[in-house]
């Protein structure tokens, strides 16, 4: 014979963790995740041609990263699941941070569209934290 589990703590447990999917494109943090990296294609446009399969592209798909994961975590149908994405975004956000002082240091990239693209991807960080934290408190209710 099966045992089966009527308490109604259980139930409630497992559904207050589901979450509907819904659309990244209303995330105001994808919203600026999407024009920083558009902004980081065209910054890296003028890096020198040999640095085309090496930091422009390592700089480029950071940045795309940032916002990719924001939008598939948004298609996962539990809150953990979303949780976890916006931290893969938030891991591919410090990635650009370093690839930013890099390009910085070896003179690709000018003082003041490094310090632009750095408080961009500081804020776009911030509102991860937030983020993260709202749905993890979210899941734990």
């Amino acid at each position: 014979m099966l045992a089966v589990s009527h308490q109604p703590s259980a139930i409630r447990k497992k559904w207050s963790e589901r979450l509907t999917m819904r659309d990244f494109r209303e995330l105001k943090v994808w919203e600026k995740a999407h024009s920083m990296t558009l902004d980081v294609y065209k910054v890296t446009q003028g890096f020198p041609k040999e640095e085309l399969y090496g930091l422009t592209s390592q700089m480029r798909r950071s940045a795309a990263s940032v916002g990719a994961n924001i939008a598939e975590g948004c298609g996962k149908l539990s809150k953990p699941d979303f949780a976890r994405f916006l931290q893969t975004a938030m891991g591919s956000a410090s990635e650009l941070e370093y690839h930013l002082l890099l390009a910085r240091d070896l003179g690709y990239l000018e003082d003041e569209s490094y310090l632009k693209l750095t408080d961009r991807v500081a804020e776009i960080k911030r509102m991860l934290t937030g983020l993260i934290r709202h749905v993890n408190n979210k899941a734990a209710a």
